[in-house]
């Protein structure tokens, strides 16, 4: 990923000045008739100074691609930023990212804009993808000014909307995992929960598609559905 990073960094300066502005992001895509068993879909997954998005930061970002059905493993992103005046002390037990490794971390701006250009604009899917969603944005407009709305999805929502009788109250990715059979490495790592969120969503993906959902549109009404009868429940 470094290496990847660094060739587009050079590639990217040697263009037109300016090229490598928000503004030349590509464009976030909106739920249409894109088939999923042909679109592109990133998963991602955040470590973080803490759980506040007011006042903590993001350290690092991991995310796989599923193309076409599958897990593309040669399509991922995995990099800790350089941000070594972040105070850690409350977190490094839970993530392992220490005041080492955000000093020879990768410098933030061109992290993200690097992380940009390889979402490609695609939808994202994370487990609780609130607190994701909530730290990235934040993020990219203090760092890059960039404001543009992606379409984000919620694995947390996801599993139950096509698995409603798995479990009575709500699980978190561990309790998933283990439900699936699935084995799960490096807890608390963005890549490595990104990698088993994503097994998580293609295995939701392929019942959603037994049960007749083709599109992106389909599947984000399906979520927004779930999530309202959560709300009513709760009333």
């Amino acid at each position: 990923m470094l290496a990847q990073i660094r060739q587009w960094i050079e590639r990217r300066r040697a263009g037109p000045k300016g090229n490598i502005s928000p503004e030349n992001m590509p464009n976030p895509k909106t739920p249409g008739d894109q088939l999923l068993s042909e679109c592109r879909l990133i998963v991602l997954d955040l470590e973080t100074t803490g759980l506040h998005a007011n006042k903590d930061e993001v350290i690092a970002v991991g995310a796989v691609a599923i193309n076409g059905g599958t897990i593309d493993l040669s399509d991922q992103f995995d990099l800790i930023l350089r941000r070594p005046e972040l105070d850690i002390t409350k977190t490094v037990l839970i993530h392992g990212i220490g005041p080492e490794a955000l000093t020879q971390g990768h410098e933030t701006e061109d992290a993200l804009r690097f992380l940009l250009e390889w979402m490609n604009g695609d939808p994202v899917l994370a487990y609780h993808s609130a607190f994701d969603q909530k730290f990235l944005e934040k993020t990219l407009k203090a760092e890059l000014g960039y404001a543009r709305n992606h379409t984000w999805m919620d694995v947390a929502d996801l599993l139950p909307a096509v698995f409603p009788d798995a479990f009575n109250t709500r699980k978190g990715l561990d309790q998933w995992a283990d439900f699936f059979g699935l084995e799960m490495s490096a807890r608390h790592h963005a890549a490595s929960d990104a990698l088993a969120t994503a097994e998580l969503t293609l295995i939701a993906l392929n019942k959603a598609h037994k049960d007749g959902l083709k599109t992106l549109r389909q599947l984000h009404d399906k979520l927004r559905y779930h999530r309202r009868l959560k709300n009513i429940h709760r009333m």
